[in-house]
């Protein structure tokens, strides 16, 4: 998958986000997107997702050469966000049932390796409501991370994790990170893109 920005920019009635980027996302390659609270990094996130148009410039997606329609690049990406909520009443074995009734497992995943993956053998048939926070990052980050998508983002992914959970994010995104798989990650901390091929500074797009 190739993901190109010509030119793109986005504001907020007359305020600009973030503009005149250049820049070009390919498989296999790991991109952390940084920069301070409020800067635009989630907002550069909704665009590449598709979920928010560019005020200016263009986006292309590319899978295998051949260009993806933006309305379609929803069927080839998963994310993981702060804004993207888990249906609290469904129990974990639901949220997972339901979740890939639209994605294919990654190779090498079921249902029971991601329960076993995420270590909730004994909450299976428990509702998310009752989750830590912390349990249901993990389940967010398993989810996009143990799906079969061309494109994985996420955003602030330790968010709500403990120094257990965070080695384990590190561990999931080792396991899934494969070479025809390209990851985008929004940080402010190190300890969540150290891994990352390249990095792109929000704040080089300001004026």
């Amino acid at each position: 998958m190739k993901v190109t920005l010509i030119d793109v920019g986005r504001r907020y009635n007359r305020e600009w986000i973030f503009k005149h980027i250049h820049y070009e996302f390919e498989s296999g390659q790991s991109y952390a997107i940084l920069g301070p609270n409020g800067s635009g990094k989630s907002t550069l996130l909704k665009v590449l997702s598709g979920s928010l148009s560019p005020s200016a410039g263009t986006i292309l997606f590319e899978v295998d050469n051949k260009a993806i329609a933006v309305e379609d690049i929803f069927g080839f990406l998963s994310l993981a966000t702060p804004y993207v909520e888990l249906i609290e009443e469904f129990t974990l074995r639901e949220q997972i049932q339901f979740h890939f009734k639209f994605k294919n497992y990654l190779a090498g995943f079921t249902e029971r390796e991601v329960v076993q993956l995420l270590g909730l053998e004994k909450a299976i048939d428990k509702e998310l409501k009752y989750f830590s926070s912390g349990m249901k990052q993990r389940v967010k980050l398993a989810l996009a991370c143990c799906s079969d998508s061309l494109l994985v983002l996420l955003d602030e992914p330790t968010s709500n994790l403990d120094v257990v959970g965070e080695e384990w994010y590190l561990e999931l995104i080792n396991k899934t990170k494969h070479e025809n798989r390209l990851f985008i990650i929004c940080s402010n901390q190190e300890k969540e893109y150290h891994f990352c091929d390249h990095k792109l500074s929000i704040s080089d797009f300001k004026s």
